[in-house]
């Protein structure tokens, strides 16, 4: 069984850290770019970051460059994003999608690039940020 699940939302206060967890189930992630993206309420889904199949790049959006990482854990087949200094605007539902490619860079413009070829979404998490 393939899967790709999401895990480690949850209600954050302004001003603290979250770790979230993309793991993978039936295939190797180090395989496949991951990418992060968020979606709020009455919003379009956006980037957050990507980290390459080969530790290779790591990329990540302007609005959040600063305060976010993303690193692989091979033994335990994960992914995980960070944020640190979170803002109520982060608030979101937040996804990773696999991607299996031959390139060594993800790219982190092209939302499409995401649901093309052989490719793996998760249900998402929620991320809710209050004081």
């Amino acid at each position: 069984q393939l899967q790709l699940v999401e895990s480690g939302g949850g209600l954050v206060h302004p001003g603290g850290s979250l770790s979230l967890s993309c793991a993978a189930s039936g295939f190797i992630l180090d395989d496949y770019h991951i990418g992060w993206f968020r979606q709020a309420p009455g919003k379009e889904r956006e980037a957050v970051s990507c980290i390459s199949r080969n530790g290779y790049s790591v990329r990540f959006s302007d609005s959040m460059k600063g305060r976010v990482t993303s690193s692989r854990d091979s033994t335990n087949n994960s992914v995980y994003l960070q944020i640190s200094s979170v803002k109520v605007e982060d608030t979101a539902v937040y996804y990773c999608a696999a991607r299996w490619t031959t390139a060594d860079d993800c790219d982190l413009q092209n939302y499409a690039y995401w649901n093309q070829g052989t490719h793996y979404w998760g249900q998402g998490t929620q991320v809710t940020v209050s004081s």
